[in-house]
């Protein structure tokens, strides 16, 4: 082992020979077991000496790859044991305070399992999932805090995580509480070191027997601790002699005779903590959330090292107490950019002697007052091997409710940094604390979603329609009545539905040969968006379109997910009214099913993006009246020509052909509808299933023809999905500022009346009253429909030199019928 990573032991010494010698102790076992722990002691009334880990990062300084390193290869090897299939029920609990990051990485290694750890901090209004006792320890009692009262529950398998499994005790109090609340048939016990004794295993074994599961151990390496008769009072003598004399020159517990001064060559770095992602496991940290933090890293830690000194060479990233995770994937990150060798540790609430020996694993320690105003009141804290290793700067990684006045004080923690290093950088994480949940009074049940071939000529399988069925209900009005109801009382659109256009033989040649011409390009927009959407938005996501045009989008991205990776993804389809927003009901359905942060909405394509401010509008009202959080109002489209989203396939403007023709491309639905005296306040949103057009119905002959071509388009959806995913994608909302101009230039002075781009231009003459139409000069083939239908409809085609769309529809600005505003109702100009 090189001196570097060992804390600065020299070659051949080994870090517990002091202990060892002195005590009798001896460690029994694998190779590698010296290589991977050290001893020390400490002030325990249970046990005087103490394993020291040189891979877990807590008290001996290690290159941060090294730590994630054997944790996410430990991961590995349980997502090996349990296959595939099991590894994606699994949950992941690691143990408070030392085990924390270690079980973060394991979680990491296991892939789509949710982390969860146990903490010694109560958190005001979260109420406990569980708790048990450890043991061995001098600080007892851990608590099981998730936000997700629903992560424990399942029957897929546990994976427990520690440094050590040194008797088994800690992890039969775990599996008894657990097993009583949340039975399962499997647990999974990983461990850095297994050093049970031959009896302690058969305990483990009896244990399982009897509770009727089944217990597997993973571990790094095994062995176990031979003690000689009357260790304990030898070694706590021993501690005694040493602290009352102060042993070796960095071994001392106590400050300089001129004590710490207060920090002034301490610097604060603004991480830029993404929005609302937790700092760690302590309330559930799951795949999505993984997701994020990892496309945020590169850029923290890049703030990071642009703070360090020029001159550092040596730089140590010093985690706090239960906070070791993100300190770690910090450090990682910083060890890939900065040009400084880079150690990881974090402080700890254990006492341990600290000896100033190459053979001792605590070479020196640092004493401060604990600084997050714990539950069971003040005491000291500590830092080990950072006084004295010769680091030129040391960045404090610390959450934001351990940023207290006794973290800056002349005796605290940065205090005693800036006596041993040059330069002390402090990073905050802004510590997650969960909305208290509230439910407000409704129906304990929503209904099931509706399916074909009850509901839409869909397979059952490919979308579930949240929403009630209105066939029986006459809604539809020709278009003059429907537009004197609007006008005369204020009847907003979605009050009432226009009659479906039935295309000529004409009109659905064109269909057919824009599918046919189409095809592959659409195949691959669908497989693009869908891969960026499981790169970074959540790796199991519960597809949600907007009904109706979002919905064949919606399941053609269910196809490319199960062509391309076997996945089986949800597909639910919901309602979205301009001016009323999304249906509530149907987003307290997905919340009570799901994990509204797996949710993604889905659309065809972007106009100007009202839909995407109604819905970043609808979800902030949704959290503030149900106090549900956690869905992201990001819409995934197939095509962004307005650039108002971050996920899509393409920013062409191109034409759809489910675009082209109303219910009978859409599973023969209806488009939603809202009115008092259907919906109540319970209901979802309405619809009608227009059976009788059944004939000419080319919902799933559309999906099929473009699904097909996904084989061939593989390479290139895959060159796509990486160029987009390198490239910048913040939305410019040009297609906003282009409508803006418009509506100006042609006297309209209401952006509401303008509808940009091939989809919303056909949409404009199937359902609306037009007065003309815009055509990008030399526009080919994809307008053909669009010219069709404005010859049938007597609606002038204009040919614009400069425009940013292939065409933009434009609705009469006066009293004409179909003219809606932002609120719905009619414009009254």
């Amino acid at each position: 082992m090189n001196k570097a990573v060992n804390n600065g032991v020299p070659d051949g010494v080994w870090s517990g020979t002091w202990v060892a010698e002195r005590l009798g102790v001896e460690l029994v076992g694998d190779d590698r077991l010296t290589d991977l722990l050290g001893l020390a002691l400490r002030r325990n009334p249970k046990r005087a000496h103490l394993l020291v880990s040189n891979v877990l990062g807590k008290h001996v300084p290690q290159s941060p790859s090294v730590v994630y390193g054997h944790g996410f290869a430990l991961g590995r090897r349980v997502r090996d044991l349990l296959g595939a299939e099991e590894a994606r029920t699994a949950v992941v609990l690691g143990y408070a305070e030392t085990a924390t990051g270690l079980g973060h990485s394991v979680a990491d290694g296991v892939g789509l399992a949710p982390y969860l750890h146990s903490t010694r901090r109560p958190v005001p209004g979260i109420a406990p999932a569980g708790g048990f006792e450890e043991s061995h320890s001098h600080a007892t009692s851990h608590l099981l805090l998730p936000e997700d009262p629903a992560l424990l529950v399942g029957d897929g398998p546990l994976v427990l995580v520690d440094d050590e499994f040194s008797t088994g005790n800690t992890v039969l109090n775990t599996i008894r509480d657990l097993h009583e609340r949340y039975p399962r048939r499997r647990y999974v016990v990983v461990a850095l070191v297994d050093m049970r004794s031959p009896a302690d295993a058969g305990r483990l074994d009896d244990f399982a027997r009897e509770i009727g599961a089944r217990v597997d151990l993973v571990a790094a390496a095994s062995g176990t601790v031979r003690l000689p008769e009357g260790v304990l009072e030898k070694g706590q003598a021993l501690v005694a002699r040493f602290e009352s004399t102060h042993l070796g020159a960095r071994g001392t517990a106590r400050p300089a005779p001129t004590g710490p001064q207060p920090p002034h060559n301490v610097k604060r770095v603004e991480l830029r903590w993404p929005r609302g992602l937790p700092d760690g496991g302590r309330h559930g940290f799951t795949p999505h959330h993984r997701t994020r933090l990892e496309g945020a890293l590169p850029a923290m830690a890049a703030r990071l090292a642009e703070a360090l000194p020029e001159d550092a060479h040596r730089v140590h990233v010093l985690g706090f107490e239960e906070l070791m995770y993100a300190p770690l994937r910090l450090a990682r990150e910083l060890e890939q950019v900065a040009d400084a060798e880079v150690r990881y540790s974090t402080t700890t609430r254990s006492p341990v002697l600290a000896v100033d020996d190459p053979g001792y694993a605590i070479r020196s320690r640092m004493v401060f007052p604990a600084h997050d105003d714990p539950a069971d009141g003040p005491g000291e804290r500590y830092a080990y091997n950072v006084a004295g290793a010769g680091f030129d700067a040391v960045i404090a990684v610390v959450d934001s409710a351990a940023d207290t006045p006794a973290l800056h004080a002349p005796d605290g923690l940065l205090a005693q940094l800036a006596a041993h290093t040059p330069h002390v950088l402090l990073a905050v994480v802004p510590s997650y604390v969960p909305e208290p949940l509230y439910v407000p009074e409704r129906p304990a049940m929503l209904p099931e979603p509706l399916r074909g071939p009850a509901f839409s000529s869909y397979a059952p399988e490919e979308v579930g329609w949240l929403l009630q069925d209105l066939s029986d209900v006459t809604l539809e009005a020709p278009t003059e009545e429907r537009e004197e109801a609007i006008q005369s009382g204020g009847a907003h659109y979605a009050e009432s539905l226009p009659v479906e256009y039935q295309p000529s033989e004409q009109y659905q040649a064109l269909f057919h040969t824009a599918l046919e011409e189409s095809a592959s390009r659409l195949a691959q927009a669908v497989g693009a968006v869908t891969e960026l959407v499981l790169a970074e938005r959540s790796p199991r996501p519960v597809l949600v379109s907007l009904a109706r045009a979002g919905t064949p989008v919606g399941v053609l991205m269910r196809r490319w997910a199960q062509f391309r990776h076997g996945l089986d993804l949800p597909h639910y389809a919901v309602s979205i009214v301009r001016g009323r927003g999304i249906d509530a009901n149907a987003l307290r359905y997905l919340a009570a099913h799901h994990d509204p942060a797996d949710v993604v909405f889905v659309d065809g394509w972007t106009g100007k993006g009202a839909i995407t401010r109604e819905l970043a509008d609808a979800i902030k009202e949704f959290e503030v009246s149900d106090g549900i959080t956690g869905f992201d109002p990001e819409i995934a489209v197939l095509a962004d020509p307005g650039s108002c989203v971050r996920t899509y396939g393409t920013r062409e403007d191109f034409l759809i052909p489910s675009a082209c023709l109303n219910s009978t491309v859409s599973g023969l639905i209806s488009r939603t509808v809202l009115r008092s005296d259907l919906v109540g306040p319970h209901d979802f949103h309405g619809a009608k299933f227009y059976r009788e057009l059944a004939g000419a119905d080319v919902s799933v002959d559309f999906l099929d023809a473009v699904a097909a071509r996904y084989p061939e388009v593989v390479d290139a959806v895959d060159a796509t999905a990486k160029e987009l995913l390198s490239g910048d994608r913040e939305p410019t909302w040009e297609g906003w500022a282009a409508v803006e101009r418009i509506s100006e230039e042609y006297g309209i002075h209401d952006v509401n009346l303008v509808k940009p781009g091939v989809g919303e231009t056909t949409r404009v003459l199937l359902r609306r009253v037009p007065w003309k139409i815009l055509a990008r000069a030399g526009a080919g083939a994809d307008l053909d429909h669009v010219r069709l239908l404005a010859e049938q409809r007597g609606v002038p085609v204009e040919e614009v030199a400069e425009l940013p769309y292939t065409c933009v529809g434009l609705i009469h600005p006066k009293y004409t019928r179909g003219a809606t505003g932002a609120d719905g109702k009619a414009v009254t100009v």
